[in-house]
């Protein structure tokens, strides 16, 4: 049994810990190869071919596969790679179109079921979404992503982990979010306890349509209030003041987290307080509507001119979305960015199932959590109730008492959450206090 005062150390000196076990960082020079790669097969569009051997989103998945089975191998056979499908209909597809998935699963060493999802989407558009012909590369939308789910790959498959980890490349979010449907489905279907779901798409850019060039930041999209709570669940939330401390809210946190404790990758965070762009949309909303903590990474400005737009050149303005775009060494930082979360919360235990608060007419609070198999400890989070992000925490050993009374510390005026702790110091997101257990 770790004592508590090492175990303290332990986890104040956590920074230094995740970086110590840095693998070597995302290659730019790899990300430009793959995204070369999937804009070499022309056109990725759902409705392309799946069988011709060159062109089409057959050739593309059909790479993606191989790809994974190269990183297999030289892991010593660490990830499974496998195709999920199902048959999608819909406006931009009227006569039906099978949709397909290559997944690799990185299998835990503790609970299986415990996943992290890593994804992007390999199809790809031009202006008409029906248009399924036309040269369309892709290359940030989203090539960027399909290179930084197989960057991760690499880099993450080179260690072990507490969770399972799955890699995934998607299709048909260009037609209707279907490859995050699928994805979401199969997740329900194999029982995966679902920690995270890492959405990146159009993650490779550092130019604006205005010409303003963004080269620091990363957006970070989460909801708030869940889509998947009924509306009880949603006015309970609503009653504790938990609308800011949904587990995808709680994700984002995390990412923030993982950014100040890798502070060489260089990226500041944009935690965008709502669960995609102004009515736009991502393969992360089906996971959201089925409970699952699900966040977007996307560029800290988007270029219009070079996303879903026909190649051509008009009154000598380029359009389309093409591999001279993009930004690769702001693109491996983004990998880097999705490796450090993915491999602390893949390290870390499951977050505790509920937290509950009690403390009313009290100068004091009492915080108690549910338990969580091969915890070290748990850090109890609070922070005043007019701010967004915990300032306050203390340690608790696992193995004793599940609750913790904090003197002089009133209900009221305080939120308050608990997350579980593995021995080297790897965080769990946070549980929030005082709303119904899930």
């Amino acid at each position: 049994m770790i004592k508590h005062s090492l175990l303290a150390a332990l986890l104040l000196a956590a920074p230094v810990a995740v970086q110590a076990k840095d693998d070597p960082t995302a290659d730019p020079a790899r990300l430009k190869t793959s995204v070369e790669k999937l804009v070499s097969f022309g056109t990725r569009h759902t409705l392309s071919s799946a069988t011709d051997p060159k062109r089409g989103i057959g050739a593309a998945r059909n790479w993606g596969a191989a790809e994974f089975e190269r990183i297999a191998k030289d892991c010593g056979g660490c990830l499974t790679i496998s195709r999920i499908s199902d048959r999608f209909e819909g406006p931009r597809a009227p006569s039906g179109v099978i949709v397909e998935n290559v997944l690799a699963i990185q299998k835990g060493t503790g609970d299986p079921a415990h996943v992290i999802m890593i994804a992007g989407h390999i199809d790809s558009r031009v202006t008409d979404p029906m248009d399924f012909t036309s040269d369309a590369p892709g290359a940030n939308d989203d090539g960027s992503g399909t290179a930084l789910v197989l960057e991760a790959a690499r880099l993450l498959s080179k260690q072990k982990h507490r969770a399972t980890i799955v890699y995934a490349l998607l299709s048909g979010e260009e037609q209707g979010l279907w490859g995050g449907k699928l994805l979401a489905k199969h997740a329900k279907e194999q029982s995966w306890q679902v920690a995270a779901m890492l959405n990146n798409d159009i993650v490779g850019g550092t130019h604006g349509t205005d010409g303003t060039i963004v080269a620091n930041r990363v957006r970070v999209f989460s909801e708030g209030i869940r889509a998947s709570e009924d509306l009880a669940a949603q006015l309970a939330r609503r009653g504790i003041g938990g609308e800011d401390d949904g587990p995808s809210r709680a994700l984002a946190k995390a990412a923030l987290r993982a950014a100040e404790r890798t502070p060489a990758i260089g990226l500041e965070i944009l935690a965008v307080r709502r669960p995609d762009r102004f009515r736009r949309g991502g393969d992360h909303l089906p996971s959201l509507e089925l409970g699952y903590p699900a966040i977007r990474f996307t560029v800290g400005i988007e270029d219009y001119d070079h996303q879903h737009q026909d190649l051509r050149t008009e009154n000598g303005r380029k359009y389309g979305d093409t591999i001279d775009e993009m930004d690769f060494p702001y693109l491996a930082r983004v990998t880097a960015l999705n490796v450090a979360l993915a491999r602390e919360l893949a390290d870390a235990p499951p977050a505790p199932a509920s937290v509950s608060i009690d403390g009313a007419v009290s100068s004091n609070t009492t915080i108690s959590w549910s338990p969580v198999k091969d915890a070290a400890a748990y850090r109890i989070h609070w922070r005043r109730a007019d701010r967004p992000d915990w300032t306050d925490s203390r340690v608790v050993q696992a193995g004793g008492a599940t609750e913790l009374m904090l003197p002089g510390v009133i209900v009221d005026d305080h939120f308050f959450g608990v997350s579980a702790v593995s021995a080297d110091g790897a965080e769990s997101i946070v549980t929030f206090g005082g709303l119904p257990a899930k």
